[in-house]
C-alpha cells in the first residue's frame, strides 16, 4: 500500500497556470486546486467560498466581506478568478483519472468571517447562518458537478475548512467591537449543519483545521470521513478520538510539515510522531499508509514560492517513508 501526500490549497503567487503545473507535478497521485489569495480579495478562501453561493452575495469592506443585497465586482470577481483556476487545472489533469481534492470553506467559519449589513457577524443570527448554510450546500452541488464534468476521470475529495470551529463551539468568536465574543453554538446545530453541507458530495468529504482542539468526535458524527490538522498542536486530550476515528475507517491528513519558511528535516522525521502516535494509540503499523495522508501543517499562501515546491515534495517523500517503514 502506498501512501499519499497532498496539500492543502493555498499557494504564493498568482499565476493561475504556474499553480496547477506545481500541483499536479509534485502529487501526481493526489492532486488539488490551487488557491491563489496574493491576487486579493475574492481569491482569499472567505470570499471565493463567498462567491460560490446561490441567491446570497457579499462585498468588500475595510474591516472584511460584508453582506450584500445583489452581486457586485466582488462576487463577480471572486467566480472568474475560480473559473481560472479551473480552466488551469484542466488543462495539466487532460486524461488524469485518481483522487482530486477541490477545497471551499464551511457554514460556521463563513459565519464567523461575514458581517450583517450591521458590521455584526452573521454568527450571531441563527436564521442567517441556516440561510447561509442552504445557500453554500446548493453551489458546492453546482460547483462539484463543474469540477466532475472538467476532469472526468478524478475521484474528487471534497475539503471543508472550518478553521473557527472550535471557536464557534466554545463561544471564542469576538464581536465587531472586539468587547465581547458572540454565544457559543449549539453542538447539534453545527453538527446538523455540517451533516447537511456534507450530503451534497457522495464522495470523501474531509474537514481541515489549523488550530488547536480539532473535535474529532463531532466531525465523524456529522459523517467527515477525514479530518485535516495541524499535528504539531494535538494535546493527549485528542487522542483517543483519534484512535477512535481511525479505527472507524476515517482518514488522517496529518499535517507535519510548517506552512511558513522554516528548515525541512530529513523526510522519515517529518512523520516520526505519526509513527510515535500509532505505538502509544496500540494501532497496527500496517494500516499507517492506508490511514495517514501527508500534508503541509497549514496552506503555504505565506511562503517562498521555493519553499512552496519544496514542501511538496518533502510531503511526498515523506509519505513514502511511512508507507516504507511504518514501524
Amino acid at each position: 500500500m502506498t501512501a499519499s501526500a497532498t496539500g492543502v490549497g493555498s499557494l504564493p503567487g498568482g499565476d493561475a497556470r504556474e499553480a496547477a503545473k506545481t500541483v499536479t507535478g509534485s502529487f501526481e497521485d493526489f492532486p488539488y486546486l490551487p488557491e491563489l489569495p496574493a491576487r486579493g480579495p475574492g481569491a482569499d478562501m472567505i470570499g471565493r467560498s463567498l462567491g460560490l453561493l446561490v441567491d446570497m452575495y457579499a462585498h468588500v469592506e475595510p474591516s472584511g466581506w460584508r453582506i450584500s443585497d445583489r452581486p457586485g465586482r466582488d462576487s463577480k470577481r471572486a467566480r472568474s478568478w475560480l473559473g481560472e483556476d479551473l480552466d488551469a487545472l484542466e488543462e495539466f489533469t487532460q486524461g488524469y483519472t485518481g483522487k482530486l481534492k477541490v477545497q471551499a470553506v464551511g457554514p460556521w467559519a463563513l459565519a464567523a468571517a461575514l458581517e450583517m449589513h450591521g458590521g455584526e457577524a452573521m454568527l450571531q443570527d441563527a436564521g442567517a447562518c441556516r440561510d447561509l448554510a442552504g445557500s453554500l450546500a446548493e453551489g458546492l452541488r453546482e460547483h462539484l458537478a463543474d469540477v466532475r464534468r472538467r476532469i472526468p476521470g478524478a475521484d474528487v475529495v471534497l475539503q471543508i475548512d472550518e478553521p473557527s470551529l472550535t471557536a464557534v463551539l466554545l463561544g471564542r468568536v469576538r464581536s465587531a467591537s472586539g468587547y465581547r465574543t458572540y454565544r457559543a453554538v449549539d453542538r447539534q446545530v453545527v453538527e446538523g449543519a455540517l451533516r447537511d453541507l456534507f450530503a451534497v458530495h457522495d464522495g470523501e468529504v474531509v474537514v481541515h483545521s489549523c488550530a488547536p482542539e480539532v473535535p474529532f468526535g463531532l466531525l465523524r458524527r456529522a459523517g467527515a470521513t477525514g479530518v485535516s490538522f495541524d499535528f504539531s498542536l494535538l494535546t493527549e486530550r485528542e487522542e483517543d478520538a483519534i484512535g477512535e476515528a481511525v479505527e472507524g475507517g476515517a482518514k488522517l491528513f496529518a499535517g507535519v510539515v510548517p506552512g511558513t519558511d522554516a528548515p525541512l528535516s530529513d523526510p522519515a522525521g517529518s512523520v516520526m510522531g505519526v509513527r510515535k502516535l500509532w505505538r502509544r494509540l496500540g494501532l497496527a503499523p500496517g494500516t499507517l499508509a492506508e490511514s495517514v495522508v501527508v500534508t503541509p501543517s497549514c496552506g503555504l499562501a505565506g511562503a517562498s514560492p521555493a519553499y512552496a515546491r519544496a514542501v511538496q515534495a518533502h510531503c511526498v517523500r515523506a509519505a513514502r517513508s511511512l508507507a516504507d517503514n511504518p514501524e
